[in-house]
């Protein structure tokens, strides 16, 4: 039997963590794989893999997943942490890459009863995130543009350029897609949060 080097056995631990959240946060919800699925629009045998700790998702597939279950992708990704302090270490925060060229830093804990998500991303030139789905009515997002440009295209017409120092606020209940139209790379934060009801 072939011995995993620790890089490897770290993905499969991280693999099979989120496979573990996954399941419980659907079981939270009361949703079946079909369910689950059909809320997502990810396929049933998708979630199963993820379930499993066999597949990496995307960051789109992740996205979506999470969004279906009203959560952001941090707490699918982490345990939650509490205290009048939580330092996050740079080697801490967790990192999913994209093949389309990017990634994403998810850099604030997961906190009891708090849902906001501070992400930073950072793109490839001319890399497409593609577009994310609607998240559930109530989300927000801000983005900021430390360097570079940023496309941000809404309800799939509705096209911002962004370039360093700008940035931008929207209602992510909408169709919403990032797209690094230069020829350097580009890094910007994200907030998701939800309004206050």
């Amino acid at each position: 039997m072939a011995t995993l080097d620790p890089v490897e056995r770290d993905d499969q631990q991280r693999m099979a963590l989120l496979g573990r959240r996954l399941r419980l946060e659907r079981r939270s919800h009361q949703l079946s794989l079909d369910g689950l699925a059909a809320r997502s629009g990810v396929s049933r045998s998708m979630l199963s893999a993820i379930e499993r700790g066999t597949k990496v998702p995307t960051v789109l597939v992740l996205d979506r997943v999470a969004g279906a279950l009203g959560v952001s992708v941090s707490r699918l990704l982490d345990e939650q942490q509490e205290g009048p302090v939580i330092l996050l270490r740079n080697h801490q925060q967790k990192r999913v890459n994209d093949a389309a060229g990017w990634t994403r830093s998810i850099v604030s804990p997961v906190l009891p009863g708090v849902d906001l998500e501070l992400g930073r991303l950072e793109f490839a030139p001319e890399a497409d995130a593609g577009e994310f789905a609607p998240h559930q009515p109530g989300w927000i997002e801000y983005v900021a543009i430390e360097e570079g440009a940023l496309e941000i295209t809404l309800s799939g017409s509705d096209r911002y350029l962004l370039q360093t120092g700008d940035s931008i606020y929207y209602e992510s209940d909408l169709p919403h897609a990032f797209r690094n139209p230069g020829r350097q790379p580009t890094v910007a934060y994200i907030v998701m949060t939800t309004q206050s009801r």
